[in-house]
């Protein structure tokens, strides 16, 4: 295999499909990975002695592949590497999810699942299949910059753009990375293929909880080993008590419904205390938060001073904030100062700084 070679991450979804017909019409030699979670939607199924002569199946398990990967293989005239990582998927995204709930956390499992899977483990499997770059659908952009240094950019499509996710992705491993579709618009994508004669097999859009197919996370959380329901009460942030709460786990930083308790005016979720199992309530208006402490900071572009401005999003759909980045090395923290008040700040969530459309990096908020 060429030492060219791009590794190219597809899904069965349009966009992957997509990025890997870009770079084959541009000349790359292309090989695909796809990585079994063990939580696809479409059952694996057993490959008899004779599988298709374009998959090639990795797993401890017998020979496990997902039937849609022969139909992007064969469209593509591609090779695809069949990778089961069930166990390093479990350990390394699932169980920290549930453990952030069990601590009163709302965890973001693409933040987890980009830097240890995504674009750790899978850039270790494309180099042992003789690749170079692993390529993926993700609407980001990336350059270098005259140093050799990579940038990390929104992508193109507003509405699309997933560089909050790739945040806690460690430069080094962002080098390694081509993103074809950041530049695109997904509708525009949507015609091209459509016009280059490329049919997908998923035809949603991906969940934001892969693992979580019907989006019912309660009910997957109460499967898991050790987690169960423990009522407690809902307080005010005086202490009050004024009614009672059947998990923690059913709840976040700024959530209204389910608090079922009638009061002088809406409850909304104010804090989560595991250690009481305790729900804080108050009015929308406590909610508002001046600053918050970020820990295990990841920085694409490493500040050259220990305070900087920025723009702070605390959630993927949160529109951004000027800020005051005040770090504190030895930790790997930071006090982030907000501009002004924002709302329903989550422990557990990502908080991730910009400068204009560039992400400078990210980390974690603590409760």
């Amino acid at each position: 295999m060429s030492s060219h070679t791009t590794a190219v991450a597809v899904s069965g979804g349009i966009d992957s499909l997509y990025a890997a017909w870009l770079l084959k019409q541009a000349g790359h030699e292309i090989v695909g990975i796809h990585f079994i979670t063990g939580y696809e939607k479409n059952a694996c199924q057993n490959l008899d002695a004779s599988p298709s002569p374009w998959l090639t199946i990795h797993s401890e398990n017998g020979r496990t592949a997902i039937p849609v990967m022969n139909h992007v293989a064969e469209q593509l005239q591609m090779p695809i590497h069949i990778i089961d990582i069930r166990d390093r998927f479990e350990t390394g995204v699932v169980a920290p999810f549930v453990e952030a709930y069990r601590s009163g956390n709302t965890p973001n499992p693409c933040l987890l699942c980009n830097p240890a899977v995504k674009f750790g483990f899978l850039l270790d499997v494309a180099a042992s299949i003789g690749a170079d770059r692993l390529a993926t659908g993700h609407y980001v952009k990336t350059r270098l910059d005259d140093t050799g240094s990579v940038h990390l950019l929104k992508g193109e499509d507003p509405l699309k753009d997933q560089s909050y996710f790739l945040s806690m992705v460690p430069r080094e491993h962002l080098g390694k990375a081509l993103f074809p579709l950041g530049g695109m618009i997904k509708e525009e994508i949507k015609k091209k293929a459509l016009e280059a004669g490329l049919s997908s097999f998923t035809k949603s859009e991906s969940q934001d909880i892969c693992f979580i197919q019907d989006g019912d996370y309660k009910a997957f959380l109460l499967e898991r080993p050790g987690f169960s329901m423990k009522p407690g009460p809902i307080v005010t942030k005086e202490g009050t008590e004024v009614g009672r709460h059947l998990g923690l786990h059913g709840f976040t930083v700024g959530q209204r419904r389910g608090i079922n308790c009638p009061g002088p005016y809406p409850y909304y979720v104010l804090a989560l205390e595991p250690e009481a199992n305790r729900l804080v309530v108050g009015k929308k208006e406590d909610l508002l938060s001046e600053a918050c402490t970020v820990t295990r900071l990841n920085w694409i572009q490493p500040p050259a001073k220990t305070t900087i401005e920025a723009t702070c999003k605390i959630r993927y759909s949160h529109k951004g904030c000027p800020c005051r980045i005040e770090m504190d090395p030895a930790q790997n923290s930071a006090t982030v100062t907000f501009e002004s008040p924002q709302s329903a700040v989550t422990p557990g969530q990502g908080a991730v700084f910009y400068a204009d459309d560039e992400v400078l990096g990210g980390g974690w908020i603590k409760r």
